[in-house]
C-alpha cells in the first residue's frame, strides 16, 4: 500500500488584534503586520480578515473613501454581507455572499469600497477576506482591469462521501478550475466540510501554500488541529495536504502560488519594486496622473 507524503508545517499563526478600517471593516491583519512573512508567502502581500460581525442599522454608509493604488492587486471574497466598488476607470459592482472582487491596479487608479446602501440600511452580519496581491516587475504597470466574478460563475467539486465541496476560485481543483485570470500560477479556493469529510491536493513544492480556518476546527495532515482563527504556512516540501473538517460547516480557506522572485517596496497604497519608483508613484498621484478622486 502506497503511503502518502504530507507537505510538513511551517507553522500555525493567528492575525493582529481587530481593527476598523475606515468605518466599516473590522479586520484583523494576518500578514505583513499580524506576521512578518515577506517574501515567504509571495505573491501574496496582505490578508485582512473581516470576521463575522454584526453592523447595526444605519443611514449612513460605512466603508472607505477614495484611495489610490499601483503596483499589485486586490482580491475582495464575500461569505457575508454586501460590498460596493467604484473606481475611476468607470468599474463598479457590488459583491454578496460566494462573491469575489479581483481589482488589478497596475499602473494606478482610485478606487472606494463600501457597504451596499440596502446592506447598510438594514444592518446584519458582515464576513469578507481582503487579499494583495504582488506583480511581476512586467506587469506592475499594465492598464488597471476589473473582474467581477460571480457565486455562480466558480468551478466546483464534492467532496468524497459527502463530505462538503471545493469551491475554485482561481487555479485548479481536480482538474476543475476556477474563473480568475491571474498573473502568475495562483492556486485559491475555499472548502465548506460537512464532519468527517476530507479534501486531499497537491501543489508544486516551490510555490507557496497556507490555508486559514474561517468556521469551525480542521485536522491538518492527520496530525494538527487548527481551530477558528488559525492560519496554517506550509513548508515548501514536496506532499499532499490533507484537511479534514471536524465540525459540520466547518470552512476553510486555502492560498497557495508561485512565488515571485523580485524585490519589493511597500509603501502605504502602493507597491512596487524600489523606493524609487514608489517615490514617482506618489508623485504620479499627486498630479493627478492616476485620474480623478471625482467619480
Amino acid at each position: 500500500m502506497k503511503t502518502t507524503t504530507f507537505r510538513t508545517i511551517d507553522g500555525i499563526f493567528r492575525g493582529a488584534p481587530f481593527h476598523m478600517v475606515g468605518d466599516g471593516f473590522r479586520v484583523s491583519n494576518y500578514f505583513p503586520s499580524g506576521n512578518n512573512f515577506g517574501q515567504r508567502f509571495s505573491p501574496f502581500l496582505l490578508l485582512d480578515y473581516n470576521a463575522p460581525y454584526e453592523f447595526p442599522p444605519s443611514h449612513h454608509t460605512r466603508g472607505v473613501g477614495a484611495h489610490p493604488h499601483r503596483g499589485f492587486e486586490t482580491v475582495s471574497i464575500a461569505y457575508e454581507g454586501f460590498v460596493e466598488h467604484h473606481d475611476n476607470h468607470g468599474n463598479h459592482g457590488i459583491v454578496g455572499p460566494g462573491d469575489v472582487q479581483w481589482m488589478t491596479a497596475g499602473s494606478g487608479l482610485l478606487h472606494k469600497e463600501y457597504h451596499e446602501r440596502e446592506f447598510s440600511k438594514r444592518g446584519g452580519t458582515f464576513h469578507f477576506i481582503q487579499l494583495w496581491v504582488n506583480l511581476p516587475r512586467e506587469h506592475k504597470m499594465h492598464e488597471p482591469k476589473y473582474q467581477e466574478l460571480p457565486k455562480a460563475s466558480m468551478g466546483r467539486v464534492a467532496l468524497p462521501d459527502n463530505g462538503g465541496e471545493v469551491r475554485i476560485i482561481a487555479g485548479d481543483y481536480k482538474g476543475v478550475q476556477g474563473p480568475a485570470q491571474t498573473f502568475t500560477p495562483i492556486h485559491l479556493f475555499d472548502i465548506a466540510f460537512n464532519k468527517g469529510g476530507i479534501a486531499e491536493f497537491e501543489l508544486p513544492a516551490t510555490y507557496n501554500a497556507a490555508a486559514i480556518v474561517l468556521r469551525g476546527s480542521a485536522i491538518i495532515n492527520g496530525e494538527r488541529e487548527a481551530d477558528e482563527g488559525s492560519f496554517v504556512l506550509f513548508n515548501n516540501a514536496d506532499g499532499a495536504i490533507r484537511i479534514e473538517g471536524m465540525a459540520d460547516e466547518t470552512l476553510v480557506l486555502v492560498l497557495g502560488g508561485e512565488p515571485i522572485n523580485e524585490p519589493v517596496f511597500q509603501y502605504g497604497p502602493f507597491v512596487m519594486n524600489t523606493k524609487d519608483e514608489v517615490v514617482q508613484a506618489y508623485a504620479d498621484f499627486q498630479a493627478g496622473k492616476m485620474g480623478s478622486a471625482d467619480f
